[in-house]
């Protein structure tokens, strides 16, 4: 969703580039950059306007790497990164605690450290955009008919009495996040089910096999058609989504900032936030020189400035406060004010519920596709597990 504000922010975003530029030409040094916020037009964008700021860079979009497990794996056999950036706090903490053979984050503390908030890795890695996962209804005559809902915890969702969509497949980050905010209520350090309660993975099963999937990559469309009543989706496209519900149904959802047919489901518990971060890498042969232009680039990258541009090009909420300033002013969208539970403590552990998932999310994922959730043909549905009787040593292994 463009803001009113684009015009403005692009002048502001010439200028910086500009003063920028005549500081420095960084140009000589190509910066090899591994992302998974690498859509086409992002790539491009920043391809382009770090040229314009001094920087060479090289960047694959998606064509050539998709998603954070092939950006890393890609970082860590090839060997020649420079700058990392995107990922989660589960990547981040892997990253920063030495997890890959080949990577190692450098120290670096940028300008504009203390305007992410809680969102960094002190002396290594800082926070650029926060994404959260949300649940949403219609409220007109294709979903509640006015009546509004609320729930105590996401896996609620499974004795709302009214339709939802669910994912088709185990993996993906937007998957994987709505799974973790399906199982936050369930946590149990004790339990050998991954750490989370078996009453958990049942009430998983019943989210998967009592919803509606129609093939669609995500939640937003079956809601914005009037297939189902309630639906997932994540943040950063959720107004532009609605901005251009009508190109895709008859029934749309309408009001993006003032939904006018449509609603979060308010959630006690509040919901699963991500933050996508910046970190310099060390590279062998790198000279002080181009260290210092890679530094320089991942200076520039995450100001107040660019990052004000990059959200507002690419609707997503930044983490850099001044950022936030520049494009909302104190009228930050209710999307970003929800409670953020994945930096809660896990009850009996001394970690985040993010870290608890970094921690067990090989686990749940063994554990989905061996008993094999989220079939795309509910005419081929399996058979719902023996819950007593499931040997979970097993289940939480990758399958042989």
């Amino acid at each position: 969703m463009k803001k009113v504000v684009s015009i403005i922010l692009a002048l502001v975003m010439v200028l910086s580039l500009c003063s920028f530029a005549s500081a420095e030409d960084y140009s000589g040094y190509t910066i090899r950059i591994y992302s998974n916020s690498n859509s086409t037009e992002r790539a491009n964008w920043l391809v382009n306007e770090a040229k314009n700021a001094g920087f060479t860079i090289s960047m694959d979009d998606n064509a050539v790497i998709s998603g954070d497990t092939a950006a890393i794996q890609a970082a860590n056999e090839n060997k020649d990164g420079d700058i990392i950036f995107g990922l989660n706090e589960v990547r981040w903490s892997q990253l920063v605690n030495g997890t890959y053979e080949n990577l190692k984050i450098a120290d670096w503390t940028p300008t504009w450290a203390d305007q992410v908030g809680q969102y960094k890795y002190d002396g290594k890695a800082y926070g650029l955009v926060i994404q959260n996962i949300l649940m949403l209804y219609r409220t007109d005559d294709l979903g509640t008919k006015g009546e509004k809902i609320s729930f105590e915890h996401w896996a609620d969702i499974v004795n709302c009495g009214y339709t939802w969509y669910r994912q088709g497949k185990v993996g993906g980050t937007t998957n994987g996040n709505i799974n973790n905010s399906m199982l936050y209520a369930f946590t149990d350090p004790t339990s050998p089910a991954g750490g989370i309660s078996v009453e958990g993975w049942k009430t998983l099963w019943q989210y998967c096999q009592n919803g509606v999937f129609t093939g669609d990559s995500y939640g937003f469309d079956p809601l914005n058609r009037g297939d189902v009543q309630v639906s997932t989706f994540y943040s950063s496209s959720l107004y532009g989504k609605v901005d251009d519900a009508a190109s895709g149904s008859e029934n749309p959802l309408v009001g993006a900032l003032e939904p006018e047919n449509w609603a979060l489901v308010e959630i006690a518990d509040g919901t699963y936030y991500i933050a996508k971060y910046l970190g310099v890498l060390e590279r062998e042969g790198r000279t002080e020189e181009e260290t210092a232009a890679v530094k320089a680039f991942a200076e520039w990258f995450g100001s107040a400035e660019v990052q004000a541009a990059w959200a507002d090009e690419f609707d997503s909420f930044p983490c850099h406060e001044g950022a936030v300033a520049e494009i909302y002013g104190e009228d930050i969208p209710q999307i970003y004010t929800l409670k953020n539970f994945a930096l809660n403590k896990v009850e009996g552990t001394d970690m985040t519920y993010a870290e608890y998932v970094g921690a067990h999310n090989s686990e749940w994922t063994n554990i989905m596709t061996n008993l094999g959730f989220y079939w795309a043909d509910n005419s081929a549905a399996p058979a719902e597990p023996d819950w007593d009787n499931l040997d979970w040593a097993t289940l939480t292994q990758a399958a042989q």
